[in-house]
């Protein structure tokens, strides 16, 4: 990993001092491994994997973790103090990590977090990854977890997010719900979302000097493929006939590489009748401030709003 350049863009004076602080902060930019070597791809993820855990310890949230076997799938489920043990609503989180990183411990404590975040019970999917289990193993995992929960929630109790990465396969999930004849969840949260693995979309080109966080990730994009088509819906739900989603909340921020993806399927989503919210977080970056600053706490509650006027009330 070798820094880039920082940006020659001002601090902005429009966000919050802790904003500001993590704007100041380089990008790392990534040495991606050849495509056939597993093994580097395999170091690369755990020393991404061990950092973040430091940064998000397992043991860090005041809520009750355990793991199951979910539809064939290792899955953790949290519930936020007060919650009942398998009743009311699921939030069923897809973790982020470039579709490559995130599983395992870490997702354990994402799972912690999104509970936290939301109030809700959470699943949250240790799904397949490249460089060993490519498309569509991860997307499998996903759907047999949604199929599952089915069996123990009706749809209103069920609520389906994901950020980054996870909001590439949470949107895929409800595409594959769809055309399988699963009925959709209560709503759909997709939090600064890969949605586009081409990387077509205007923000790809012109927030690239300008977002600390992301950079291209199309050698991760086609290691994920495995050689399918990136345009494909499934791998590419911006591309998707988004007829019939269920009520979705999109985030990204005005220096968020992956905004594009946001705008664009807000509109995919208006333009099919869908009910859909756009939140743009000023100066923000792929993934926010790093979850403490106002900005990052002002888009949860948003976010827990809309989540809680669109799940079944108790």
């Amino acid at each position: 990993m070798t820094e880039t350049a920082q940006s020659p863009v001002p601090l902005p004076s429009s966000v919050s001092e802790a904003a500001r602080q993590v704007l100041a902060v380089p990008r790392v930019a990534a040495d991606w491994p050849a495509q056939d070597d597993v093994e580097g791809w395999e170091r690369l993820v755990a020393a991404s994997d061990a950092s973040l855990q430091e940064r998000f310890p397992a043991d860090a949230f005041p809520v009750d973790v355990e793991e199951r076997q979910v539809g064939g799938v290792r899955t953790f489920v949290a519930r936020p103090p007060g919650t009942p043990d398998d009743a009311g609503p699921v939030y069923l989180d897809v973790h982020g990590g470039a579709l490559i990183m995130g599983g395992g411990e870490l997702c354990r404590s994402f799972t912690a977090m999104t509970a936290m975040s939301t109030g809700l019970t959470t699943w949250g999917v240790d799904y397949r990854m490249p460089p060993r289990h490519p498309y569509p193993a991860g997307l499998d995992d996903c759907v047999a977890v949604y199929r599952a929960l089915l069996e123990v929630r009706e749809p209103a109790d069920v609520v389906v997010g994901g950020a980054s990465a996870g909001g590439n396969l949470a949107a895929a999930l409800v595409v594959r719900a769809r055309e399988e004849g699963l009925p959709m969840p209560a709503a759909l949260v997709l939090n600064t979302p890969e949605l586009d693995l081409t990387e077509s979309g205007d923000s790809f080109t012109t927030n690239l000097a300008f977002d600390n966080v992301l950079g291209p990730l199309l050698e991760v994009n086609r290691l994920y493929a495995a050689g399918a088509d990136l345009a494909d819906p499934h791998l590419s739900p911006l591309f998707a006939d988004v007829t019939g989603f269920p009520p979705t909340f999109l985030q990204a921020g005005t220096r968020d590489l992956f905004l594009s993806n946001a705008v664009r399927m807000h509109r995919r989503l208006r333009a099919a009748g869908v009910e859909a919210e756009l939140h743009v977080g000023e100066a923000m970056p792929h993934g926010g401030f790093g979850g403490t600053a106002p900005e990052d706490v002002e888009l949860a509650a948003e976010r827990r709003r809309f989540v809680d006027r669109h799940r079944r009330r108790d």
